[in-house]
């Protein structure tokens, strides 16, 4: 199980991947806004969604989980 991890503290702008998808490194999933700002979240890894663990809206810190890969 691999995991993309929340790079900052932030909400949830936007999910650009859902279950099942297939992503590859560098790929944006992500938007989160921190500070006023637009921040795209990219994967450093490849893989198939399995479980996207935050919802639109929420508030994300460093390091919280994101999503989790196959």
């Amino acid at each position: 199980m691999k995991e993309i991890t929340s790079s900052m503290a932030g909400t949830v702008l936007n999910i650009m991947v859902g279950g099942g998808d297939e992503i590859t490194s560098g790929q944006e999933v992500l938007m989160i806004e921190s500070m006023k700002m637009e921040i795209p979240i990219e994967s450093q890894i490849e893989g198939k969604v399995s479980e996207v663990k935050v919802n639109i809206g929420d508030f994300v810190n460093e390091g919280d989980v994101l999503l989790v890969l196959e």
